[in-house]
């Protein structure tokens, strides 16, 4: 039995982000297992992380007038985690985190750094937080509000303007809602509601995809209808994606990014497991997450290759496939709600190098679509380069290749298509930040 709290856990896990950059929701699980956090613990250490991750600017924001000298990372995410209760959630009194805090620095630290950041937060609950109105530059303060690094607040104000930014900088710092699809070749949606009812799981009918559901309390992870196959999880902005590639029954598909699976065997749901998909990944341990996907969901037109999809040529012949999907590997600034980490990580570089790889893995595909198939070019981020400039190359480059309508979507979602392609903002329907794009190659 651990003794180890639900506070001193979150600390840890944002330690371990700032010194290796690790994905907070594989920390999170893991904390989780390893400090036997249960029951309603196991709710405060996810809001406490990703609370304090969401919010991490704001907080240095508030924090630097009151930090007269240098300390040490841990007891600045210590500071930062603390403030974090006292002002943003209205179920923990400001005297308890500041005495959680004071504890944790004695048990962490010294006395001293228990003085101190008991000075600090003391300092702050008699002063308040500095107001966020005396930052006159409007981008450097959606920043510092909205706890979005300057340069990402500057690049989507250019690109979108200050009205779209600020909505979706704002929705990024709400907790995202869990969705998942329901699988058809084994149940119906209205079956899966009833059971998973029973199963003690508040859920109801998603208003974007057919086969969607939202779920308002409870994890399916832990139900006897997701360990069964009769759903998985999945954004419903992902789901668009399967709509989009419009796979029949019979048909040869190549999903090129696969892992871990989540579009693969939505493609195979739509084909009523009839034909055969080849679903590409780097990793071969990838693959295993792909075909445990696939068994789970009682799928079995699924084929795992452990292959560099930008080498597909080297196993198959040209215009080998019906269609293709390129779910390519992307900066994700679509999903940082889900992963707020992202926007801290991420550089303007590092979209750049993402940019060579997503052209390489397109010029791949090509050849691999037959005439008159289709091929789809999916991300989950909102930026240009990677999205809207990344088509305009593409066609630049392809001249046998023609951007198509995407007659297949939802009619919730048809409003949001502009000029043949698809771009979902976080707060358009509450999912995730997604892209889509659909070509079809020419007939010779």
């Amino acid at each position: 039995m651990s003794n180890t709290t639900a506070r001193e856990a979150a600390l840890e896990i944002l330690e371990q982000i700032d010194k290796n950059q690790s994905y907070s929701n594989l920390l999170l699980n893991h904390a989780i297992k390893k400090f036997s956090i249960k029951g309603p613990d196991t709710g405060l250490l996810t809001e406490l992380t990703y609370g304090t991750l969401q919010r991490k600017l704001t907080l240095d924001y508030f924090l630097a007038p009151f930090v007269k000298k240098k300390i040490e990372n841990w007891v600045r995410n210590l500071l930062r985690l603390s403030l974090y209760q006292m002002l943003y959630l209205d179920r923990v009194p400001e005297r308890a985190a500041i005495h959680e805090a004071v504890e944790i620095a004695k048990k962490r630290g010294h006395k001293g750094v228990a003085g101190l950041v008991n000075g600090i937060l003391r300092s702050i609950q008699r002063e308040g937080a500095p107001s966020l109105n005396k930052i006159k530059d409007p981008i450097e303060r959606l920043s510092i509000e909205t706890s979005h690094p300057y340069w990402l607040a500057a690049r989507w104000h250019k690109q979108y303007g200050m009205e779209k930014t600020k909505a979706m900088c704002e929705k990024n710092l709400l907790a995202p809602v869990q969705t998942a699809r329901v699988n058809t070749l084994k149940t119906t949606r209205e079956s899966i509601l009833e059971q998973l009812n029973e199963e003690g799981i508040e859920a109801q009918a998603s208003s974007i995809i057919p086969e969607g559901i939202s779920i308002t309390r409870g994890n399916i992870a832990h139900t006897n209808a997701y360990k069964s196959g009769m759903l998985t999880i999945q954004d419903e902005s992902s789901m668009l994606v399967a709509y989009a590639l419009n796979p029949q029954p019979g048909e040869t598909i190549l999903d090129m990014c696969a892992a871990p699976g989540g579009k693969t065997t939505h493609l195979a749901q739509k084909m009523k497991n009839e034909g055969q998909i080849i679903a590409m990944d780097l990793h071969p341990h990838k693959i295993k997450l792909i075909d445990d996907n696939a068994n789970r969901l009682g799928i079995e037109c699924i084929e795992g290759a452990a292959l560099d999809a930008r080498e597909a040529g080297r196993k198959f012949k040209p215009g080998s496939f019906d269609r293709v999907l390129v779910d390519a590997p992307c900066s994700g600034l679509g999903v940082v709600r889900r992963k707020p980490d992202i926007k801290y990580a991420k550089s303007e570089k590092d979209l750049e190098g993402l940019t060579v790889v997503q052209k390489s893995l397109l010029a791949a595909a090509v050849d691999m679509v037959k005439p008159g198939g289709r091929l789809v070019y999916s991300t989950c981020t909102v930026d240009h380069a990677e999205n809207s400039d990344m088509v305009a190359h593409f066609l630049g480059e392809h001249p046998e290749m023609e951007l198509t309508a995407m007659e297949n979507l939802p009619d919730h979602v048809k409003p949001l298509i502009q000029d043949d392609i698809l771009q979902v903002f976080p707060q358009d329907f509450n999912g995730d930040g997604f892209f889509i794009a659909c070509f079809e190659k020419k007939r010779q």
